[in-house]
């Protein structure tokens, strides 16, 4: 199988800290996608996504599958080890349920102001952009912190006890606040304590 990413984005970050908790990322052969040159948007890779985002997983019988929850729950049920998506029904909600807000609250507010407040990924690239919204989604983001502070100082994790896929969102929305300058704020000490530990954990560092 294979995964089209773009090295350093923050949405295939996800799928190789996953493919990793799995022990998983030498059963995959890596496809660089040169998104800064609007490769993904050419109709070759936009008939594997018609979104045209990364990452893609491609698998061995031509199937395509995007969105990084779809391609999580893949790997997380494609490889033995650690469950990253929850085993019982209760579970499974629950970890579906923080999973999407991280995606709304932080790594997609993140997202949508660094495309619309900020020069983003360029001109050439960056079009329709609307400022205003932009920093309503950075105020957005800095209220999900919040939020996850909260919920870290009542849990070890931000599904509950163990590591999940939420977990993995939520890393991932706070490292792309770091490249798009926005600041955790210093009072939400339980999220600046969890984001330290999770960058211990050998899938991260990978």
């Amino acid at each position: 199988m294979k995964v089209y990413e773009t090295t350093g984005f923050p949405h295939p970050a996800r799928v190789r800290i996953a493919l990793a908790e799995k022990n998983a990322l030498d059963k995959v052969e890596f496809v660089e996608v040169d998104v800064m040159n609007g490769e993904h948007r050419q109709p070759e890779f936009r008939a594997k996504n018609p979104n045209a985002s990364v990452p893609v997983l491609e698998l061995d019988c031509g199937t395509n599958i995007s969105e990084c929850t779809a391609i999580t729950e893949y790997i997380d049920h494609a490889f033995p080890g650690i469950s990253l998506t929850g085993k019982t029904a209760k579970t499974r909600a629950i970890i579906q349920m923080m999973q999407r807000r991280g995606e709304q609250n932080l790594l997609d507010a993140v997202g949508t102001y660094f495309h619309h407040a900020t020069p983003g990924l360029g001109e050439a690239l960056e079009t329709d952009q609307n400022k205003e919204w932009g920093e309503k989604q950075k105020e957005k983001a800095i209220a999900g912190m919040y939020y996850f502070d909260q919920v870290l100082g009542e849990q070890e994790f931000v599904a509950g006890k163990d590591f999940t896929m939420a977990d993995i969102t939520v890393f991932a929305g706070l490292s792309f606040a770091d490249f798009a300058k926005i600041d955790i704020p210093a009072e939400c000490k339980n999220l600046i304590a969890w984001r330290e530990k999770i960058a211990q954990r050998p899938s991260v560092q990978s």
